[in-house]
């Protein structure tokens, strides 16, 4: 279903920090399970949410593997009652494990509409390495092989699931500088029981696609957004981009609801954020502006984007940006927070009294993760878990209209829930 500036350093800098003002913060608990320092990413999608009456959740984590350097795979859920249960993800008689590669090999989960967990792990440019429940509610076990597009580098899964419990995924497949790295999009049918690739999304020659985010809206469509980088990688990006795609005619439109044809390129793609003055493509050793991480949530069908963004005027300081479409139908931004650095992590949701509640953590101080609200003109910053120094985390907005918490402590190393 579907985040403390010192003030003496906030004047060195040019700016004053935003204050945290006074207001109601989560309720977390912590899940009584290690997690392994691996258990980090900005890109995916390790939360997921039912409701038959109370929330469910299920957290997709890395917990410490055999032996200093690995990680085994687990699914923590938590029940109507606030009991959790951890469901080891399996491959083969024993639990799936592999090496840690801290930004890629975290995993992604979704629950298709029959009830069972579909598991995307450790995928840096790796054949598939998938797990599936074949019974309901019951642990994942290897199903690679049930994906086109065998023999394939992947990395960055990113899962959703359709209102008809269809579970889609968007991933990046490798390929040649020519061709660049292209982002392609799949669909589990779960009355079918099979995978099919429904399209290349994204391709253009030598860059790489590095998908973000997708969330079905109201009238059953799937918005997806990705950003570019150079071929064959780097942890800059440019060009946040964005697309629907129509499952009821197969069709692409652009935000416009244009038609598109795909695989869309540099050059023709939607893009929501673009090149700045002095902007450009270059890889790891980049201090120019440059992007890093999106989200996406829906108004009815109307999309709003948080992103993390660093432009000529905020030097290698990245900030916090809102993106949406105004009533003349372009593409409007504005800054949520720059008072000082943030982390790779980001997510957003839309609620009827706050309207967007962008998420996003602080690179230092006491309280990391804030959220900031906006029902007007104004941005209002609150703390989300004072006193925990939370680094990454995800967010899903339940359908019981629950923002649900995936927060982790990599100092710690600790994994809350929590709802807000």
């Amino acid at each position: 279903m579907r985040r403390t500036i010192v003030v003496a350093a906030a004047l060195i800098a040019g700016t004053l920090a935003y204050p945290a003002p006074a207001g109601a913060s989560a309720t977390l608990t912590q899940v009584p399970y290690p997690i392994d320092s691996s258990n980090q990413a900005a890109w995916w999608s390790p939360l997921d949410t039912y409701t038959p009456g109370n929330d469910y959740a299920y957290l997709a984590f890395n917990e410490p593997g055999a032996t200093a350097g690995t990680h085994r795979v687990a699914i923590a859920r938590r029940d109507t009652a606030g009991t959790f249960t951890k469901l080891p993800v399996m491959n083969g008689a024993a639990q799936a494990e592999y090496t840690d590669d801290v930004g890629h090999n975290q995993p992604s989960i979704a629950r298709d509409g029959t009830g069972r967990f579909h598991v995307f792990a450790s995928m840096h440019n790796n054949a598939w390495r998938y797990f599936r429940s074949d019974t309901v509610g019951g642990n994942p076990v290897n199903h690679a092989a049930d994906l086109p597009d065998q023999g394939i580098g992947v990395t960055y899964p990113v899962l959703t699931t359709a209102p008809n419990g269809d579970v889609y995924l968007i991933a990046r497949l490798d390929g040649t500088q020519a061709a660049g790295r292209s982002g392609r999009l799949y669909r589990w049918n779960d009355a079918a029981g099979t995978w099919s690739r429904v399209a290349i999304f994204a391709a253009s020659g030598n860059r790489a696609v590095y998908p973000d985010d997708m969330q079905f809206d109201a009238a059953g469509n799937l918005h997806i957004l990705w950003e570019w980088g150079l071929y064959p990688a780097t942890a800059f990006r440019h060009q946040l981009s964005y697309l629907v795609y129509h499952p009821a005619t197969g069709a692409f439109t652009d935000h416009t609801g244009a038609a598109v044809t795909v695989p869309v390129s540099t050059s023709s793609a939607d893009v929501v954020q673009p090149i700045e003055t002095a902007e450009v493509y270059e890889g790891n050793d980049s201090t120019g502006p440059a992007g890093q991480s999106a989200k996406l949530t829906l108004d009815g069908t109307s999309p709003k984007i948080a992103y993390r963004y660093r432009n000529t005027a905020s030097g290698s300081t990245f900030m916090i940006r809102y993106a949406y479409v105004n009533g003349a139908g372009a593409w409007v931004r504005d800054t949520v927070y720059s008072a000082g650095q943030t982390t790779a992590a980001i997510d957003i949701t839309w609620d009827a009294t706050d309207l967007k509640r962008v998420y996003y953590t602080r690179s230092s101080g006491t309280d990391r993760l804030f959220m900031a609200t906006n029902n007007g003109t104004t941005w209002t910053h609150t703390s989300v878990a004072p006193g925990k120094p939370i680094e990454r985390f995800a967010v899903e907005r339940s359908a019981a209209g629950v923002d649900v918490l995936y927060l982790v402590d990599l100092t710690n190393l600790r994994l809350y829930y929590g709802r807000n």
